[in-house]
């Protein structure tokens, strides 16, 4: 059984950093790919950026690259989710997935993931 816990979520001014964590357990992961995703009140689940982890390939929403980047700790079973120069539309809850596939093309949708944490809030104030 896939066990995800997220942290790191928090009150942030507009403009400032945030780290979230995903410290994973339960399998090997190596052979996972990892994805952050966010859901904002009244809003759809929005892709925000995945880890292959297995060659450490990258994807990230549009809208995030060049703010946030994904990274991953094998040792740690750890993904981060490093937010730069956040923003109020940010503000959302943040839940990391997991799925068993080791090598992926792109983004893949939030309901084929088999496993997923229970989220932190990150809250962007101005």
């Amino acid at each position: 059984q896939v066990r995800l816990v997220e942290s790191g979520g928090g009150l942030v001014q507009a403009g400032g950093s945030l780290r979230l964590s995903c410290a994973a357990s339960g399998r090997t992961f190596c052979s996972y790919t990892m994805t952050w995703f966010r859901q904002a009140p009244g809003t759809a689940r929005e892709f925000v950026a995945t880890i292959v982890w297995s060659d450490g390939s990258t994807y990230y929403a549009d809208s995030m690259k060049g703010r946030f980047t994904i990274s991953g700790d094998n040792a740690k079973n750890t993904v981060y989710l490093q937010m730069n120069n956040v923003q109020p539309e940010d503000t959302a809850v943040y839940y990391c997935a997991a799925l068993a596939m080791g090598v992926v093309a792109g983004p893949i949708p939030w309901d084929e993931y088999e496993s997923w944490g229970r989220g932190t809030q990150v809250t962007v104030f101005t």
